[in-house]
């Protein structure tokens, strides 16, 4: 999905030639901190909660605040992800979009972004979820996917990051299945190193284990 194809709530634009309060109480309204600055249809930066709280005045115009305006936003055509992204990289509520011409095309609030994700992920669909780490260099989606499907199960999702200090790469996997001891058993007998699962029998587990130390409490 494009960033020009998100559907959000419809955020509204600030202008130079409003007054901080009215920008403030917008902010407010919409439950963010940040807002775009428009002039005509041209995106001329973005404004924070906290350059608005620093003006001397309250009935200021926000042209007096240019300098403290930033200007980062998102094509139109780049992938959501790329939203995400700069989001994250600049701790902002609200991403701007803008076409070609630089020219406003849309606001997409933080929040909105992360639903999107869940969606992109599958993350409300059922299944179970592992995390392996391997070396970087005996990463191999071939035998990974492989070994989950030994045990008629699917990868509908898998994402993998790298530590440069140490050589290893973290790989995050979605099953199809929420019940996947069985796959872990199989990595497990592949040499795996098994970080984390999550699954239906882990829920099980836990209670089972609970039990156990009951039993074994109440023996003493």
């Amino acid at each position: 999905m494009l960033t020009g194809e998100l559907q959000s709530q419809n955020l509204p634009y600030l202008h130079l030639s409003d007054k901080v309060s009215q920008a403030l109480q917008l902010m407010n309204d919409n439950h963010v901190t940040h807002l775009p600055v428009v002039e005509g249809e041209k995106f001329v930066g973005m404004l924070s909660e906290d350059d608005l709280l620093q003006a001397e005045n309250d009935h200021d115009e926000l042209r007096t605040l240019q300098q403290s305006f930033g200007n980062t936003s998102v094509k139109s055509t780049e992938h959501f992800l790329k939203a995400i992204q700069v989001a994250a990289e600049n701790s902002l509520s609200v991403v701007p979009v803008v076409d070609a011409d630089n020219d406003i095309a849309g606001a997409v609030a933080y929040s909105d972004l992360l639903k999107h994700a869940s969606e992109f992920m599958s993350l409300n669909e059922p299944g179970g979820l592992i995390v392996l780490e391997v070396e970087s260099n005996q990463y191999s989606f071939n035998e990974i996917s492989k070994l989950v499907e030994t045990n008629d199960a699917q990868i509908t999702q898998l994402n993998t990051s790298n530590d440069p200090d140490t050589g290893m790469m973290q790989v995050t996997i979605r099953i199809n299945k929420a019940e996947v001891s069985d796959i872990v058993a199989t990595f497990q007998r592949y040499e795996y190193n098994v970080k984390y699962y999550f699954g239906e029998e882990l829920y099980v587990n836990e209670l089972k284990n609970n039990y156990d130390n009951l039993m074994n409490y109440l023996k003493i």
